[in-house]
């Protein structure tokens, strides 16, 4: 194979000049702005409380990169949108992410190939990954200067396909494929991520979730004693078991109710007042109320909010089931339970953007291992865009948007005896956000 600097890309003249390009630029790197990222992991230290997580049972005499730089390498490729272990191979050698794990640029020593990172991944144990999970929720509860009166914990699962022989990969009928059912809780009102559990690839039942709520909730309330706690989410989680755990335990819940036929029955009346305000003006009508009702399943009965719907595209009926008994029947649904549509933004940043559905080892440890580094990097974009872009345009911006705007910067990088210098583009359109982002960093907590 020739060299790089033996290859030559031809394009059309200009003005008569010959075009051509090659790969001799000298030391360039093409994600300049991953130095930003070192700046808020010291901020968060997302990383190092996963690595305390850790037990490093290797033999040191034969150890080259610590626990600590592989984390931080892994997980400053997936926020640049370098997903897989194989990436690392081609980047170990990167000046831009190398000094943005702390190596010199230049004459520092390589990062970790992918051989190094996948005995990594399969190295976890179960404790490492219970650990894992607790530093993720104190990261969570760290990011708060002060408790908050309240949190909603928005619950839902994706699926997550799988091919070969991977464990706990079970057929899901409803996506016609094998995959896992990762579980994303994230705090509603502000898209903070909570924790991430990968799960196999059947329904989640009643039980498993209070299992997890009965880890979650307590651990939260150690923390924050006096925090009121609402639970979101769809009706795949609605279960008399959540239901009765959360009663007892003081946690409010709105979930989606699936429209059985007794349900539809007591929302019949409010569907044809609909009917009829429709023939009479055309225009959408949306009507709402509330009642009692208990399922053969339940202890007793709940109060269950009904929406109705008549337009121009057919009839509507949802139905959710809560445990808010002051609070309008619109309130509730409007205000409160359709507001848990932002879930789909955090959950497309976390699985689309940073392609946490790469759970492709064998081993479910290693897929939980990888789906908490995501999580991680998850974590990093988040405070990166809420504390380093607040005041910009770009404090609202997806994860994509941040990855190809603020991080895939080239830059040329120069190592002398005192200083290294990235030297971006002249060109560069973003030179006051990089400042701004700068001073907000340097100006953020803690």
């Amino acid at each position: 194979m020739r060299k790089d600097n033996q290859t030559m890309l031809q394009f059309a003249s200009i003005s008569g000049k010959k075009l051509g390009a090659d790969f001799d630029g000298g030391i360039l790197t093409s994600d300049g702005g991953a130095l930003f990222l070192r700046k808020v992991e010291s901020k968060v230290g997302v990383i190092r409380r996963l690595v305390d997580a850790l037990r490093d049972h290797r033999h040191q005499s034969y150890i080259e990169h610590s626990y600590e730089d592989l984390l931080r390498q892994r997980v400053f490729q997936i926020a640049c949108g370098y997903e897989d272990a194989n990436d690392c191979n081609d980047l170990r050698r990167d000046p831009g992410l190398k000094a943005a794990c702390g190596k010199l640029p230049v004459r520092g020593e390589d990062l970790a190939s992918q051989p190094t990172m996948s005995r990594l991944e399969n190295s976890v144990c179960r404790k490492d990954l219970y650990r894992m999970a607790q530093a993720l929720v104190d990261i969570f509860l760290c990011s708060y200067e002060s408790p908050p009166e309240s949190i909603i914990l928005d619950a839902d699962d994706t699926d997550d396909p799988t091919h070969g022989a991977q464990q706990l990969s079970f057929f899901n009928g409803y996506y016609n494929e094998y995959c896992f059912m990762p579980l994303h809780i994230y705090e509603g009102q502000t898209g903070k991520l909570i924790t991430t559990i990968l799960r196999s690839g059947k329904r989640i039942s009643g039980k498993e979730m209070v299992t997890i709520l009965k880890r979650l909730v307590p651990y939260i309330r150690k923390s924050w004693p006096k925090v009121k706690i609402f639970l979101r989410a769809d009706s795949n989680f609605s279960a008399p078991e959540v239901h009765d755990w959360c009663e007892k335990e003081n946690v409010y819940y709105i979930l989606g109710q699936a429209g059985s036929a007794p349900l539809k029955e007591r929302a019949n009346p409010l569907l044809e007042q609909a009917r009829l305000l429709y023939q009479h003006s055309q225009n959408k009508i949306r009507l709402f109320t509330c009642f009692n009702y208990q399922a053969g399943s339940w202890k007793k009965p709940r109060r269950i909010v009904a929406k109705v719907e008549v337009s121009s595209q057919g009839e509507n009926i949802r139905f959710i089931v809560t445990n808010l008994q002051s609070s309008q029947p619109s309130f509730i649904y409007v205000n409160i339970y359709c507001a848990r549509g932002r879930m789909e933004g955090f959950l497309k940043n976390h699985k689309t953007f940073l392609l946490s559905d790469r759970t492709s080892c064998h081993s479910f440890k290693a897929n939980q291992f990888r789906l908490f580094l995501h999580s991680a990097a998850y974590v990093l974009l988040g405070y990166l865009a809420e504390k380093g872009l607040d005041g910009t345009k770009w404090a609202k911006a997806q994860f994509n948007t941040i990855q190809n705007r603020i991080l895939k910067v080239g830059a040329r990088v120069r190592e002398l005896n005192t200083i290294i210098k990235f030297h971006f583009p002249t060109s560069f359109p973003l030179k006051e956000v990089f400042e701004r982002l700068l001073v907000n960093l340097d100006a953020a907590y803690p």
